[in-house]
């Protein structure tokens, strides 16, 4: 992102990259904002937002989707909070999903996330919109990343190792995918050998 403009543009961050320098950095050096997902490997902070008093915040924007066998609909709540322990955060967002898929159980699942963006800058409505657009990228991407591959798991968050051990998850994945898998799984236990993984990346 360094060499991007990045003025009054919104950056949606995953769990792995929600780090408090990371997202001063995008606000005081990029003159940018911020949509960023906090997951347990936040304990403290993901412990705070969910026990705030979502039960009294009037839901401000539902989404509901229906297609390609699943049913989905996503309520989103979002509050201004006052001292919220990470830098430049303006509003603490709620995100509830309920899907349901064919011929499988209901899920429901709740996300935390925290904004720059202060209430009259963006309310649930427009948040709600930058979210499905950011877990768009989630389902493709980190939805497999963290599933398959257990990146949000992963110990190693030192130096130069994740961007590397994700650059080697994003090759595997877009190299399954234009085998013609749909299924990622399914796509590694066929190549579970040296040398089909080498026929997999088009090495003789």
């Amino acid at each position: 992102l360094r060499p991007l403009d990045l003025t009054n543009v919104l950056v949606a961050a995953d769990a792995l990259h929600t780090v408090r320098a990371n997202l001063d950095w995008l606000v005081t050096a990029k003159n940018a904002h911020y949509l960023a997902v906090i997951k347990k490997n936040q304990p403290t902070m993901w412990a705070f937002l969910a026990g705030l008093p979502w039960a009294e915040i009037p839901t401000g924007a539902t989404t509901r989707d229906h297609g390609h066998g699943h049913d989905e609909t996503r309520g989103i709540k979002a509050a201004t909070v006052a001292h919220l322990d990470f830098p430049h955060a303006a509003q603490a967002i709620r995100i509830h999903r309920w899907r349901r898929v064919k011929s499988r159980p209901a899920t429901r699942e709740t996300a935390y996330g925290i904004t720059s963006l202060t209430f009259e800058q963006a309310g649930a409505a427009l948040l709600a919109t930058f979210a499905r657009q950011h877990w768009h990228i989630e389902d493709r991407q980190h939805h497999v990343r963290d599933v398959t591959f257990g990146e949000d798991a992963s110990t190693s968050r030192t130096g130069r190792a994740p961007a590397a051990l994700a650059i080697f998850r994003g090759a595997v994945i877009t190299a399954i995918r234009a085998a013609g898998y749909r299924y990622i799984p399914e796509g590694r236990l066929d190549h579970v050998t040296a040398t089909a993984a080498l026929n997999l990346h088009g090495f003789p």
